[in-house]
């Protein structure tokens, strides 16, 4: 399991789930900053396994606008690809409902799953 964390977040890849999860709330500035989270993502992506790669954000409390554009930036990058992609939100968090919605407009083959907790 790859982890990246701070006080303020947790970032996990479980290998054997193929599946990353967000907990806690990411301010990073700009996508310098972002750069270890998106390389995390792409290099799950690499993996190319035969199972779709989930991103768990039902945790992630807040995500602002840079890590919005780091998400989007990943997805453009992998939509052409091999990788099938599942994205899993919540409705008790607010921004999540039409960013992640976004998502799906840029990758139409995108799993997109908004549940209530």
């Amino acid at each position: 399991m790859n982890t990246i964390q701070s006080e303020n977040y947790k970032i996990c890849f479980d290998t054997e789930a193929h599946a990353v999860e967000f907990h806690g709330s990411l301010r990073l500035n700009g996508m310098a900053e972002y750069a270890p989270i998106f390389d995390l993502l792409n290099n799950a992506c690499a993996l190319k396994p035969a199972q779709p790669l989930t991103l768990d954000l039902r945790q992630l409390e807040f995500l602002n606008s840079s890590g919005i554009a780091m998400l989007s930036k990943f997805v453009i990058g992998v939509r052409n690809g091999e990788v099938k992609l599942n994205v899993l939100g919540s409705t008790a968090i607010p921004w999540q409902g039409k960013s992640l919605t976004n998502l799906k407009r840029l990758m139409p083959d995108l799993t997109l799953e908004i549940r209530q907790p």
